[in-house]
């Protein structure tokens, strides 16, 4: 073969299969991404073209009013939603980490039994507490506002976030915290200085995962929080339904604003989520 010789590459053809699973998929995301059409779509009409178009017609003029009206209504529920996620989310991510630290790296005798036992806890529907729970946050004073609701969301979060936290820190060899130690670190000085700054993958998972969960929650919401004044947006979304005349702009409106912030935090931490989710499970 001569120098000149250059080598065609070979031409790739789809075959049938390939075809029909991206036909398939084409189709699947169709029909996954019409309820959204559908809430734009709706959000950008005002409340005679609702009234008189089907919900697949395009806004013939559209408008911005529905939203100006939802974000009047779900302002204050918003900034409510916002001091509930931010307290439960860091707490909760802080307490998974710890118990993950101590679970993997200071082994005691029942370690195994207490961290099935705590792993139950993700199992458990929510539907089977709420008597028990409401009682225990009347005793103790929390029940009605949003103190008692984070509390909630920090306890229902630690088995999920204490899982993931423990998958990191079991690969990190023992060699490492003993030479540590012999430094004369602490308990609390090799977590802060070393097994910190190694599981932030792990914190970003964590945290887009209690963020998520949290800020979409409604039943706990809808029980726990008593005054109008301190309810998360989920359940003033709700509140939003009315009972003689439903706005259906101004609900598409509202239900496109409580969305937003969890799919901003996926836009912009998205490959860092699957990407801790995948070094998690390998190292688990």
């Amino acid at each position: 073969m001569s120098a000149a010789t250059t080598i065609t590459p070979r031409r790739r053809w789809l075959t049938p299969w390939a075809v029909f699973g991206y036909a398939l998929l084409l189709v699947v995301s169709v029909f996954y991404l019409l309820p959204v059409y559908v809430i734009v779509v709706t959000s950008l009409k005002s409340f005679i073209e609702v009234s008189h178009t089907t919900p697949w017609q395009l806004p013939s003029a559209p408008t911005l009013e529905p939203y100006g009206a939802a974000i009047e209504k779900l302002l204050p529920s918003f900034i409510n939603s916002v001091e509930l996620v931010v307290p439960a989310t860091l707490l909760s991510a802080l307490l998974g980490s710890l118990n993950g630290y101590v679970l993997s790296k200071w082994r005691f005798r029942g370690a195994d039994l207490l961290f099935t036992l705590l792993l139950f806890g993700m199992f458990i529907p929510y539907q089977s507490v709420l008597i028990p729970m409401v009682l225990v946050l009347e005793k103790i004073g929390l029940y009605g506002g949003l103190p008692g609701l984070i509390l909630v969301h920090v306890v229902y979060g630690i088995p999920i976030c204490t899982l993931i936290f423990r998958n990191y820190y079991a690969a990190i060899p023992n060699e490492v915290l003993e030479a540590a130690r012999i430094d004369g670190a602490t308990v609390l000085g090799i977590y802060r200085r070393i097994l910190v700054p190694l599981s932030i993958p792990g914190f970003v998972v964590v945290l887009i995962w209690q963020f998520t969960s949290i800020w979409n929650e409604f039943l706990f919401a809808l029980v726990i929080v008593a005054d109008p004044d301190q309810q998360p947006i989920t359940v003033a979304l709700n509140g939003l339904a009315g009972s003689l005349l439903a706005q259906y702009q101004v609900q598409m409106a509202g239900a496109l604003m409580t969305a937003l912030p969890p799919l901003v935090i996926y836009v912009l931490l998205g490959r860092y989520f699957i990407r801790g989710l995948l070094a998690g499970s390998l190292k688990g």
